[in-house]
């Protein structure tokens, strides 16, 4: 893509169909060789195959999972600045997520109650928990 090409927003990338990122929330960050992990709180739409209606006490499907980012090798922060990747993601803040963009071709930028994270990696993967 270049400059003035519009961003990709997450709703459009197959790897979160039927979730909502902006009703989900993130838990921590951290790397795991060269894939950096984001351990989420992940609202499941009806749609989802893994989606069971809410408790009760519940108002919807909320299910622990991972958004993985593969060869992840650079990492920028709006709040934390540039550094180490896992300087970085040892200050960043937790909160709910507002929205994840494809900038270009292996970049992203995901941002929330803990600022904007940029990043370079390959395409993410979402991986709910048990």
């Amino acid at each position: 893509m270049s400059d003035d090409a519009a961003t990709i927003s997450w709703r459009k990338l197959r790897e979160f169909a039927d979730v909502d990122l902006a009703r989900s929330f993130v838990l921590s960050w951290h790397v795991e060789g060269e894939i950096l992990v984001i351990d989420i709180d992940l609202l499941l739409e009806p749609e989802h195959p893994f989606y069971e209606e809410p408790r009760p006490a519940e108002k919807a499907c909320i299910r622990p999972a991972f958004i993985e980012f593969p060869y992840c090798d650079n990492v920028q922060s709006s709040e934390v600045g540039n550094g180490e990747v896992t300087e970085i993601l040892g200050k960043l803040s937790l909160g709910a997520i507002s929205d994840l963009v494809v900038l270009d071709d292996g970049r992203y930028a995901i941002s929330g109650e803990f600022g904007t994270v940029s990043l370079a990696a390959e395409r993410p993967i979402l991986r709910l928990k048990g």
